[in-house]
């Protein structure tokens, strides 16, 4: 290294140094670039950010530190980092831009989903790195307010082709949102740079075995080196007398700090706790505290003389350390007072939130003005999407309120906050104290729900500890029937999310329990005189499918479907509310019960189409996969595939716990890789034991009947459809039966067969649709005597394909050209049995249906036909984000349009169109129309 690229006053920092150096030249070049530097207290990351935007002259430096005391502020340090950017702001879409409005309080509206805010966020930055390179330095960022770190954790993860870099500075302990981003770690100094840097500080000289021991006793904390000249005296230090503490170095420096603030006069001491008490560092502020606290500003003086603090336009501790420092020095008396003072001295029109944070942290018992204060501060931080910060602020009001209804009120309100904001422990202990107090009948009604919610998605989401998904359901029942008289509509949706949660529990639960919650919930329908919601319509059907078994439940089944349909199609806001966890899975399961193709798909469609309108990626990666079961049956693989690889991608961004992916097992087993599929199979199945969800069972053994239905194993194929039948899981229940027959008449076991088609019968008969009817064909052909029922299995293979191909359901469409063109070859009338297998085969092969592709090409062989080779589509050629943006760019879609919905920025969707134009050939949008599958 020359001396002009030695880092100065960074000593043994050339590794890191020139890892950031490569992070310029990254962006400066023109592409992006993501960077956390992990380490203890002290060791150096500041520096390192100092470093970095001291030498990246080439770029737009943007700056933003965390503050511990601004964490509960939602967004305060996003408008902070995005203030110098708002010049950009109408280069955004109209969304983005009233997101960010509603964000940092610059407009109204409905409270928008934070990571829309991100996208936002995104845009903005995409906008200006158009003009220069970006590098946004975050530190501190555990101290960072929870919604600003989850959203630039956003942008950290959608960053792809802009000249952007991001780089973090965090605690060793963890920043949840950051976790899994690029990492350096920073460490303590090696002994030999580390005794470099005591010996540059030092005034005079300093034992060596001195010197040794604190270099051992630090670590290497270059911050803890450079407060020792200030810790201890020339003697200790050139005798051999120092004495060390225990404590670790970060530990030790915090404490020399108390120490050092303490020895500083008092007016001195009380200024220090102002300005650390007040995060945003607004000098005009400090001022106004310190006249209301009859301080003198010079009182500040030998803070400043000893390094502590610079006042200026705005105050700035040297170090973040001594800022706590400054505050933990104090007694709770005088902290009290200082944010009292602070409290009087902030503008109540121009800045409410924190005055009344101030106020809070001033009261010294309770005090229902302060709480109603904060209640208020709340509404605010829920308007602009700040769940975590409304959270924040109804717990403070809950202890602060001296009534004990009204107490009671606050915290349940902060409990339901703090499960919104994926606070979970939080709101369990504010549930606690709720109960403490007199609570109404519905109050606790409220509290039980509550719990038992949140007891179902630790449930699903396997967490140790976790109650099994019955033992869920049945809180979620028990909350139904004590919400009863009291708010039924409660009531009912309760009987829904528990009804929900039995289907999901499956055969790990007692089938009895479900007929029971039926039956409650028919009877809370009763009570009301007239049925109006469509959830309520879909609540008395799936209840009287459960209780009166397959003739029961259809209308109002249908009904439901019929009205949410028009309800999707007139505000996406209907659509929304319905994706709360435990909906989904009952509007689904009621329309493959109909065997209703049509309200699958349009269904699934508008449940897209609302969270992608909304942002809502809480919400969107279900609705990804819901669509991605229309596809699959529709036999288009590699779109189902592709929205679920988009569902991972942003439960990876959002950091939202992914529930198992139904549709991705049964993707996988129809595409027939063996060795994959039958891994995923066991993982799943020891996954359903784990959280007691025997829905998972049955979907296993209908996965593993398709996959062996398509390799042609049909005695391990019957065996798994079995088991999948043990258990009438409502939703798939059918289609695992249809397994079952073909297995069975293929592997001898036609009394097997015979009873499931009794049953299928029973169910697709009933349909009255093309789908179900068709599915019902093609099993009762499959059980035709050869000889003696030739005929009538010719008529029922011909009804089959004519009836499946009035619909879309492509997948069963080929299988029954597969079965027929079996049959025909059975019966020796090779011609035609040559025409249903090369349909067949064509089919599955453009679906990817690996296994049942194969199982045709034998057939065809045995018939003496030689299988032509199959063109792989252009589109195979794509990654699944390429196809996406491909297919959107077909259908008219904008760039900007485009990146709204993927979530990415406009200038990425550029960058993805140039690779598609250049794997497929071709030179204009207009190309991307005929592509097969951009239809």
């Amino acid at each position: 290294m020359s001396s002009d690229e030695r880092p100065a006053h960074l000593h043994g920092r050339a590794a890191e140094c020139q890892v950031l150096r490569s992070v310029i030249s990254t962006v400066a070049g023109g592409d992006s670039l993501v960077l956390v530097l992990r380490g203890e207290a002290g060791v150096g990351k500041t520096a390192l950010l100092g470093y970095l935007s001291e030498h990246a002259s080439a770029l737009r430096v943007l700056n933003v530190a965390g503050v511990q005391s601004d964490m509960e502020l939602a967004y305060a340090g996003l408008q902070q980092l995005c203030a110098p950017l708002m010049e950009h702001l109408g280069e955004l879409p109209d969304p983005q831009r009233s997101a960010l409005d509603v964000a940092f309080g610059r407009g109204v509206g409905e409270p928008p989903d934070r990571f829309l805010v991100g996208l936002a966020v995104l845009s903005l930055m995409a906008a200006a790195a158009q003009r220069q390179p970006l590098l946004c330095v975050i530190d501190d960022a555990q101290w960072l307010d929870q919604v600003t770190v989850q959203t630039l954790g956003f942008v950290a993860r959608r960053l792809l082709a802009e000249p952007i870099a991001l780089v973090f500075a965090a605690r060793d302990d963890g920043t949840q949102p950051l976790t899994g981003l690029p990492e350096l770690v920073v460490r303590g100094l090696t002994d030999g740079d580390a005794r470099e840097l005591l010996d540059s500080v030092m005034l005079g000289g300093i034992d060596p075995p001195v010197r040794d021991r604190i270099v051992a006793e630090t670590r290497g904390n270059p911050l803890a080196l450079l407060e020792v000249p200030r810790n201890a005296s020339a003697t200790e230090l050139a005798g051999g007398f120092w004495l060390s503490g225990s404590a670790s170095a970060p530990g030790a420096i915090e404490t020399n700090y108390v120490q050092r603030i303490q020895a500083l006069p008092e007016p001195t001491r009380r200024l220090l706790l102002v300005a650390a008490a007040e995060p945003v560092g607004d000098a005009a502020l400090f001022l106004r505290a310190a006249a209301a606290l009859g301080i003198p500003i010079d009182a500040l003086a030998p803070a400043e003389a000893a390094g502590v603090i610079e006042f200026g336009p705005r105050m700035r501790f040297r170090h973040p350390l001594l800022r706590s420092a400054a505050y933990r020095a104090a007694d709770l008396a005088h902290r009290r007072a200082i944010h009292r003072a602070l409290a009087d001295a902030t503008d109540p029109d121009a800045d409410p939130d924190r005055r009344a944070w101030h106020a809070a942290n001033a009261a010294a018992g309770p005090d229902d003005e302060v709480a109603e204060e904060l209640e208020n501060s709340a509404a605010r931080a829920q308007s602009r999407g700040g769940i975590a910060a409304a959270a924040a602020f109804l717990e403070r009001a809950a202890v602060l309120t001296a009534d004990p209804h009204l107490r009671g009120a606050r915290a349940l309100a902060a409990a339901q906050a703090k499960r919104d904001a994926a606070a979970p422990a939080a709101a369990r202990d504010l549930l606690d104290l709720a109960e403490r107090g007199p609570l109404s009948e519905l109050q606790r009604a409220q509290v039980t729900r509550l719990r038992a919610q949140m007891d179902f998605v630790r449930s699903r989401a396997g967490e140790t500890g976790a109650p099994k998904v019955r033992d869920a359901a049945q809180a979620l029942l028990d909350a139904a029937r004590r919400l009863e008289n009291l708010d039924d509509r409660a009531s009912r949706q309760s009987y829904l999310e528990g009804i929900s949660a039995l289907m999901y529990a499956g055969r790990l639960g007692d089938p009895a329990d479900l007929t029971h919650a039926a039956r409650g919930a028919l009877a809370a329908l009763d009570r009301e005189p007239e049925l109006s919601r469509s959830l309520d319509f879909l609540l008395k059907g799936i209840a009287g499918r459960i209780t009166g078994g397959v003739s029961a439940g259809g209308e109002p089944m249908r009904i439901s479907l019929d009205r949410m349909r028009i309800e999707a199609a007139a505000d996406d806001r209907h659509v929304l509310r319905w994706m709360v966890p435990a909906f989904p899975i009952l509007q689904e399961s009621s329309a493959h019960e109909l065997w209703d193709e049509t309200a699958v798909r349009q269904l699934a469609t508008a449940a897209v189409r609302a969270a992608r309108n909304a942002g809502a990626l809480a919400i969107l990666p279900r609705a990804l996969v819901y669509q991605a079961g229309v596809h699959l049956i529709s036999g288009e693989f590699h779109t189902a595939a592709t929205l679920v690889d988009e569902a991972d991608a942003i439960t990876s961004v959002t950091d939202h716990s992914a529930a198992v992916k139904y549709h991705a097992l049964m993707l996988t087993a129809w595409r027939g890789d063996v060795a994959q599929a039958e891994r995923l199979i066991t993982a799943t199945q020891a996954d359903a034991f784990h959280r007691g969800e025997g829905r998972l069972l049955g979907l296993t053994g209908y996965a593993a009947a398709v996959l062996y239905n398509g390799l042609g194993r049909y005695d391990d194929a019957l065996a798994a459809a079995r088991k999948a039948c043990e258990y009438e899981d409502i939703g798939f229940y059918s289609w695992c039966l249809y397994e079952l027959v073909e297995a069975g008449a293929r592997s001898g076991d036609r009394d097997a067969a015979t009873t499931a088609i009794a049953d299928l019968a029973e169910r697709a008969g009933a349909s009255g649709t093309n789908w179900g009817l068709g599915a019902l064909a093609a099993a009762q052909a499959m059980l035709a005597d050869d000889a003696a029922d030739a005929d009538a299995a010719d008529a029922l293979f011909t009804e089959a394909i004519e009836r499946l191909g009035r619909t879309t359901v492509a997948a069963h469409r080929a299988r029954t050209h597969l079965v027929y063109g079996e049959w025909l070859r059975r019966v020796l009338r090779r011609n035609d049995a040559r025409r249903h297998l090369t349909d067949a085969h064509d089919m599955f092969v453009r679906m990817g249906a690996h296994a049942f592709a194969e199982r045709a090409r034998r057939e065809l062989a045995a018939t003496g036909e030689k299988v032509r080779s199959q063109q792989p589509s252009s589109a195979g050629e794509l990654t699944a984000q390429e196809t996406q943006i491909a297919r959107l760019a077909g259908e008219g879609l904008t760039n900007q349009e485009i990146g709204a919905q993927l979530f990415i920025s406009t200038h990425t969707v550029e960058w993805h169109l140039r690779k598609v134009f250049a794997k497929l050939g071709i030179t204009s949008r207009r190309q991307l129309r005929a592509m097969s599958w951009a239809s």
